[in-house]
């Protein structure tokens, strides 16, 4: 390969100069010449004005033209040369034909004619970036001017809690050390603020509290991806109703790999990748929830395989995949807009339902119809190779994920069956930082702990008083089944 780049780089410097020698000439000689016209000068004289190469003599260079640096355009003059240096590696080692298409297949078999639609490339995904920064500022502004509004006439309220005082030796320890210190943690900082051990334990609580985030921040957030997964299944649905892949999943690989992309699956690519890019881009300041890291795998997990079956033209089958994971979200997320307002009865309904749809969707419509016809199906129209291997595995990960969650759904429909109540919020939706038993009363901080600790007291009381009772109990029976004596 070393060998081939050294002589497409010869191949471009002579052409380079021997333009530019008869440029020169050309222009010695134009004084000479009556009409100044470009049209009757020699291509290679033009060629060395613009400083351009004649484009056959890219097709010397093999593999470059083939599938072109998602980056760079055109090439042009020697200052591309380290351009074309780099894609000539990116051709040997990331865009290798065994990696991204079936044995026997080239990437100059991919090339559509006009009219036959656009094969995917991979400098397509760079326009999801801005998109997903578009996507940030669209519900920047959505959750402002329509959520919050939309919160407050649904009912949704904020509970009031009370701020820890300013204290920065113990602001800086929660924000660099730990949101929870341990018990001689809190004995040094209260001997480093003069404060009492019950005193830092209690700012430390309300602390926590202060960052719970509040139940209009997650209706917002609740309200936005309801929206974005309601038009996303609406329009998927639409675009893949006619098509024969959704109806037939052998389709999926009819003519593979040479299928064409219409113009509304590339935007519904585009749209959904973005999305879950936005995602990932904003969980930091997103609600954290217990299943955080599992949503950061999924996230990633996501985009990551919208990405390799777009450029792998797995387009058939990746609008099957999103649409079924969009179908349940949807419930989901309405699901929790209504708990956040304390719609108990609704909420209860769409549970139901939506554990209903995503048990039917994610553990037998997506196994049965999708993994088994990647995994089994693809099989009879083309050998297997690593994209092969590579896609079924990510979709193995989304499973393993679904699974988990359908624990978590399972286990909150037996608190329902037999409690007859939901506590909590749809699949796990208490946040990480604290658990719930440590939420404490807004008022009477000091006063709180001395009636819990009264009642402790009290009840220990009782328990004490009950066993002497019990024992003077059991010490008379067995008394009155002694013999007495005469």
């Amino acid at each position: 390969m070393a060998e081939q780049i050294l002589a497409g780089e010869k191949i471009l410097r002579s052409s380079c100069c021997g333009a530019r020698s008869r440029a020169e000439n050309d222009d010695d000689d134009d004084d000479d010449d009556d009409d100044g016209d470009d049209s009757t000068r020699p291509l290679s004289a033009l060629a060395g004005r613009s400083g351009c190469v004649h484009t056959p003599l890219l097709s010397k260079l093999p593999l470059l033209p083939r599938f072109p640096s998602p980056i760079t355009g055109s090439r042009t003059g020697e200052h591309n040369i380290s351009s074309l240096r780099m894609e000539a590696l990116l051709n040997e080692w990331l865009w290798r034909e065994e990696f991204w298409i079936p044995p026997g297949n080239h990437w100059k078999d991919m090339e559509m004619k006009e009219g036959e639609g656009h094969f995917p490339l991979p400098r397509h995904l760079i326009y999801t970036l801005p998109l997903a920064l578009i996507f940030i500022a669209i519900r920047y502004i959505f959750e402002r001017v329509i959520a919050i509004p939309l919160s407050k006439v649904l009912g949704v309220k904020d509970r009031i809690r009370i701020r820890a005082a300013s204290i920065p030796k113990l602001e800086a320890f929660y924000k660099q050390h730990s949101q929870q210190p341990s018990q001689s943690e809190v004995v040094g900082l209260g001997k480093q603020c003069g404060l009492s051990q019950r005193k830092i334990q209690t700012w430390f609580r309300h602390r926590r509290n202060q960052d719970r985030p509040s139940s209009t921040k997650k209706f917002c957030e609740a309200s936005w991806r309801f929206v974005f997964y309601l038009t996303s299944f609406t329009a998927g649905l639409g675009s893949l109703i006619d098509t024969p892949w959704f109806w037939d999943q052998s389709e999926c690989w009819r003519g593979y790999p040479k299928q064409p992309v219409s113009e509304a699956h590339y935007w519904y690519y585009m749209l959904e990748m973005s999305f879950y890019l936005s995602l990932l881009l904003s969980i930091s300041v997103d609600v954290k929830r217990k299943d955080f890291k599992e949503q950061v795998v999924h996230h990633i997990a996501t985009i990551i395989l919208i990405g390799f079956s777009y450029i792998a033209n797995y387009v058939r089958v990746g609008t099957l995949v999103m649409l079924v994971h969009d179908s349940a979200d949807i419930i989901l997320e309405v699901g929790k807009m209504l708990h956040y307002a304390l719609w108990a009865k609704t909420c209860d309904v769409l549970f139901v339902l939506f554990a209903l749809v995503f048990l039917v969707t994610r553990l037998y419509v997506f196994p049965s119809r999708i993994i088994h016809t990647t995994l089994i199906v693809s099989m009879q129209f083309y050998e297997p190779f690593f994209g092969y291997y590579f896609f079924n595995a990510l979709l193995f990960v989304l499973q393993l994920l679904h699974i988990y969650w359908a624990y978590l759904i399972l286990r909150m429909v037996y608190r329902f069956a037999f409690v007859g109540k939901i506590e909590g919020d749809v699949r796990s939706d208490e946040e990480s930082p604290v658990d719930d038993n440590e939420e404490e009363e807004e008022d009477g901080g000091e006063c709180s702990w001395e009636q819990r600790k009264d009642a402790i007291n009290s009840r220990l009381a009782s328990l004490a008083n009950n066993c002497v009772l019990n024992n003077l109990t059991n010490q008379t029976n067995r008394n009155s089944r002694l013999p007495k004596t005469r």
